[in-house]
């Protein structure tokens, strides 16, 4: 079976970033015994990373270089903001556990879209976050295993994305 639209596609894989300044580093391994999982045709991944994988078989490899142009865009020091505290209370109070140095904030703009932003540190201007995705600005270097290809289920396809090993996955 092959890659191709409305299959489940698992992939393991090693991915290199390069910042275009320190060179390669090693950023995420994903092992063949915990594959990811994605449905394909559905913008899961990046356009490049999966014109990589269409029409591969599982036991094929593959390798993508894709820049941060293709990637995830340059890293704009516009999405770094401060955000007033006041805005993270809860129940009148401060929510202390959320506002910690490093921490991923799930949140929506005055629009309704879902993003992530970064905590990169609180003071007496607020809090401060950078809204960049976590690889803007860096090229990637995939070298990967397809793992297995399967039919989507016909919720997975209704849902956008993959429910995993076999398709049955609970919200």
């Amino acid at each position: 079976m092959k890659a191709i639209k409305d299959k489940v596609v698992a992939v393991s894989y090693t991915l290199m970033v390069d910042d275009g300044e320190s060179g390669k580093e090693l950023f995420e391994t994903v092992s063949e015994d915990q594959p990811f999982y994605f449905l394909f045709g559905y913008q899961n991944v990046l356009p490049l990373f999966e014109q990589a994988i269409e029409g591969k078989s599982a036991g094929d490899s593959f390798s993508v270089f894709i820049d941060f142009e293709n990637g995830y865009g340059d890293y704009d020091e516009n999405k770094k903001v401060i955000i007033p505290k006041a805005n993270f209370k809860e129940d009148g109070k401060k929510n202390k556990d959320i506002l910690k140095v490093g921490a991923v904030i799930p949140m929506q703009d005055d629009k309704g879209n879902q993003m992530r932003g970064e905590v990169l540190k609180v003071d007496y201007l607020g809090v401060h976050m950078d809204f960049n995705p976590p690889l803007a600005g860096f090229d990637l270097y995939f070298e990967g295993k397809v793992i297995a290809v399967r039919d989507a289920e016909p919720v997975e396809i209704e849902h956008g994305h993959a429910h995993g090993p076999d398709g049955h996955h609970h919200h």
